[in-house]
């Protein structure tokens, strides 16, 4: 399959149907495909070969993720570049990801102004909403552009080629392949509820996560309603007027869901899968999450090189049969998928057994081809023929993931390892307690000690001692943190995550003398 495959699908399954809905203009199957044709055919006349790399920079739009599947109909790789990140990191992944073409919204026009001189080998710059002065708009670029169907063989099987988050140096090429997509897609409907035609809200960025589970949305001729920003007053009103079956959001944005006054309010019925994921979700607010939003929470656990389903947890597993909530399974990540082969491994390359911690390692047709043009860090990430994580975690003897911590993020305090996520997860039973990050500082008595910086919920207060004391009687005194601080915000990633990076180098520069 390739990405444009998905799309043809569901034209197949009704070409009338909506296809994508924007600031309420609905796109149909067939007008999507039309563009696809245009777009296949715009980049064929500017010189774009298969197999080589056009980029798209845009927040989430409709008519910029339609002009992905003219990318796939011209048998070139998707380039996504993320909107969030500085100007330099986007232009590195530019040149180094041999990006011969680029669309962008003119949101954007004044990095891609920044960026331009530098792209000197740039066979098509468009600017997909409106005519710049350096750069055509895309209807003028297509006028004349037939839509009659285009089939161009592809060079291979490579059809995206997103970045690593970049977050411990450059971002790496991902290598994903029609075959991994198509393994992602079949895991997806598989593991979770799809009843009749679906209807998919797409809040968080189509540059990760958001924008591959359309794929599963459109194989079954489904609706996707794209919301340009994100807007969780617009996601509330998006979920009751169109009847909205499926959507997916990170913890952080669930986490405000839940304080939102207009969610108990919202008609939420038609909800049959509200996927989290990207990052660790707090037990005790997921549990307000089943209750409050509904029996319909489903976890998803991958990462870019093998993406979303290498476990899952559909709405079902998080309750035992008698419909009580299965509290024991809610800090865990699910399931290893029926197509994904899941070990935990030591250092020495030999696999444990369940219920003993080492690295997340796996296997199968989810994991990517490769690093682009790094075949170092691919060898180095597929050691002992696995791929490596970089997740700690222990698989339990009834076959659920427990993911401990990230590698990097591992306390060793007086000789004992403290994990941070565990750490994490007992200071987010606190109430008062709206986010929060854990790591380890140097330090002469414990060799690194427990630092928990915090992000409260608004309006509420909770002192260093308290939030200690409670820890502490969840945890034992090890792991309990020896320093607390309370800050308005934590640092975060373009798509949400904590950047613990930041966190400890704020703190180190304060205590440097």
């Amino acid at each position: 399959m390739q990405l444009v495959d998905y799309l043809d699908k569901g034209a197949q399954l009704g070409a009338d149907a909506p296809c994508f809905t924007m600031n309420g203009q609905d796109w149909s199957y067939a007008q999507v495909q039309r563009l696809s044709h245009k777009v296949g055919r715009g980049l064929q006349r500017a010189g774009v070969a298969p197999g080589e790399k056009v980029a798209v920079l845009s927040s989430n739009d409709a008519t910029a993720f339609g002009c992905v599947f003219g990318i796939s109909r011209a048998a070139a790789v998707w380039c996504p570049i993320n909107p969030r990140n500085e100007t330099s990191e986007n232009l590195w992944v530019l040149q180094n990801f041999d990006c011969v073409a680029l669309l962008f919204h003119s949101n954007y026009a004044p990095m891609v102004q920044a960026m331009r001189a530098e792209l000197p080998g740039l066979k098509a710059l468009v600017c997909i909403d409106k005519r710049l002065d350096f750069a055509p708009s895309l209807a003028d670029w297509l006028e004349g552009t037939s839509d009659a169907p285009l089939h161009v063989a592809p060079a291979g099987d490579l059809v995206m080629l997103p970045g690593t988050g970049g977050t411990t140096g450059q971002p790496k090429g991902v290598m994903l392949s029609g075959r991994n997509l198509e393994a992602m897609t079949a895991l997806t409907l598989m593991g979770y509820p799809f009843d009749g035609r679906p209807t998919y809200l797409a809040l968080a960025p189509l540059t990760h996560a958001a924008g591959v589970l359309c794929l599963p949305i459109m194989a079954l001729g489904g609706r996707v309603v794209i919301l340009p920003k994100p807007d969780l007053d617009a996601f509330l009103r998006a979920v009751a007027q169109y009847r909205v079956t499926h959507t997916f959001l990170p913890p952080t944005l669930i986490y405000m869901l839940l304080q939102h006054p207009a969610l108990d309010s919202t008609p939420r019925d038609s909800l049959q899968c509200f996927w989290y994921g990207a990052a660790p979700m707090s037990a005790a607010r997921l549990e307000e999450a089943l209750q409050r939003i509904g029996p319909v929470m489903a976890q998803l656990f991958g990462q870019t090189e093998a993406p979303m389903m290498v476990s899952m947890m559909a709405p079902r597993d998080h309750f035992h049969a008698d419909g009580s909530v299965a509290r024991e399974r809610l800090s865990s990540a699910g399931k290893p998928g029926p197509l994904v082969q899941v070990g935990i491994m030591d250092g020495e390359g030999r696999l444990l057994a369940n219920g003993e911690v080492g690295e997340i390692v796996v296997r199968g047709s989810l994991v990517m081809m490769g690093y682009y043009k790094n075949p170092d860090a691919t060898a180095e990430v597929g050691q002992h023929g696995w791929h490596h994580t970089g997740d700690i975690g222990r698989l339990s003897p009834d076959g659920y993931l427990y993911i401990v911590d990230r590698a990097k993020d591992m306390i060793i305090s007086g000789g004992f390892n403290v994990y941070s996520a565990e750490v994490e997860q007992a200071l987010l039973q606190h109430p008062a307690i709206q986010d929060s990050a854990v790591i380890g500082l140097p330090d002469d008595k414990w060799g690194e000690r427990v630092v928990a910086v915090l992000q409260l919920a608004p309006g509420q207060s909770l002192s260093p001692e308290d939030a200690q004391a409670f820890v502490k009687a969840r945890l034992g005194s090890v792991k309990a943190p020896k320093q607390v601080e309370v800050w308005p915000d934590l640092p975060r990633s373009k798509v949400g995550k904590v950047l613990k990076k930041e966190v400890r180098a704020t703190l180190l520069a304060r205590q440097t003398p």
